[in-house]
């Protein structure tokens, strides 16, 4: 599928009342709440850039309640104000008598950021657009707001007031952050250049399954290179890893099975370490998959797995990663996912990186720029490359359908 949305350049903003949701979800300190990454602050300026003629209120979140992160965007607004050089508003208000009353007051190329939207109830619930519109939140800001500008792409596989409720009152477009996401996903999956080379890792066998699923039965892949846990329900259902399998609950084992018939079904698609980094007192030592005995230990992919692999995407016209392929928390554990990374950078391909850890180690590496694309959004990216329709994406493409 490929998506037809509106974009800044197909409306103007010239005097208008914007909300633009935003997605600035950032990692914090325990104790002192310090943002301690805020590249997602970051990648919004050149959309609020590009609003700079508007009367600007900008929506978004942090955490959700009940979890230690869960504060205030004060914070948030001092940072967003360092990359924008230019002043912004904050309320601890959301659509409250001040909130409201600041929006009146806006001029032309003013900036607001109201407060933690989950701090209301009704945010927190999932329900469908037509639900949305009864939403406090929406009656309230659809008084004041023209135009509805869209950027939370790592929070577009949820439908919830801020996110989508305003798209049926006024025009909504995509930021750019969000454009880009969109562009980059409809490059690997409307027409990749080939050979069109996925390298999936990461805990959740279950997230990525739907993923191999579709990119393989549509032919959007023409090879899966697996790491990480994931990697380890497949070598099962190779024969591999018997202990393993017996201590896994009937979940795990019917996971395994999927795998089993992926197998089966794409024997020359898939390809899986063929020797893996154990942790043997604290050191790094590789084994064949066929000799494992400490199955509990495996924290990498082998060098001869890195290898083969590096070869694969050496030669791919466009390379999709999502998740790391080992514990790459722990030194001497992280080469696998390091040493990928960087042959990705160094392809002459179209190479996508998806969002969370394999994101921060790109800008760790230093190599973030020599990526494509690297995406704000794991669980969003995941959704979308496993055919799911996104709540946010549908909306965008309901508002060009309406306003053209």
């Amino acid at each position: 599928m490929v998506y037809d949305f509106l974009s800044l350049d197909d409306i103007d903003v010239s005097g208008k009342t914007v909300f633009l949701r935003a997605d600035i979800n950032s990692p914090l300190d325990p104790g002192s709440k310090r943002i301690l990454d805020a590249t997602r602050i970051q990648a919004i300026t050149p959309t609020v850039k590009s609003l700079s003629e508007a009367k600007l209120i900008i929506g978004a979140h942090q955490s959700r309640p009940g979890k230690y992160d869960f504060t205030s965007l004060e914070s948030h607004s001092k940072v967003l104000q360092m990359y924008l050089e230019k002043s912004v508003k904050y309320t601890d208000d959301i659509i409250g008598e001040e909130a409201q009353e600041l929006i009146k007051g806006l001029k032309d190329g003013e900036v607001l950021l109201l407060n933690n939207v989950r701090m209301r109830e009704e945010e927190n619930k999932k329900a469908p657009v037509e639900e949305l519109q009864s939403t406090e939140f929406v009656k309230t800001m659809s008084q004041y707001v023209d135009i509805f500008v869209n950027d939370a792409f790592a929070a577009a596989h949820r439908s919830q007031a801020s996110l989508v409720g305003l798209s049926v009152k006024c025009p909504m477009a995509a930021g750019r952050l969000m454009e880009r996401e969109l562009l980059a996903l409809n490059r690997v999956i409307g027409e990749p250049a080939r050979p069109s080379v996925y390298l999936l890792g990461g805990v959740k066998v279950g997230d990525r399954i739907p993923v191999i699923n579709r990119v393989l039965q549509d032919g959007i892949a023409d090879s899966i290179l697996i790491g990480g846990l994931v990697a380890d329900s497949f070598q099962m259902a190779k024969g591999f890893m018997g202990g393993r399998y017996e201590e896994l609950d009937d979940a795990g084992k019917a996971e395994v099975e999927v795998c089993r018939g992926i197998l089966e079904k794409y024997p020359d698609k898939i390809h899986l370490p063929m020797d893996v980094a154990l942790d043997v007192k604290g050191e790094r030592v590789e084994v064949f998959i066929g000799s494992i005995t400490e199955e509990k230990n495996i924290y990498d992919i082998g060098l001869n797995t890195i290898a083969k692999f590096t070869s694969i995407i050496n030669k791919a016209g466009t390379v999709v990663a999502e998740g790391p392929l080992g514990m790459f928390e722990r030194r001497g554990f992280d080469i696998g996912t390091k040493e990928l990374l960087r042959d990705m950078a160094s392809s002459k391909g179209y190479t996508v990186v998806g969002g969370g850890h394999m994101g921060g180690m790109t800008s760790m590496l230093g190599i973030r720029g020599e990526m494509s694309h690297v995406s704000t959004g794991g669980g969003a990216m995941l959704s979308m490359l496993a055919g799911e329709t996104l709540p946010v994406v549908a909306a965008l493409e309901k508002s060009k359908q309406r306003y053209g």
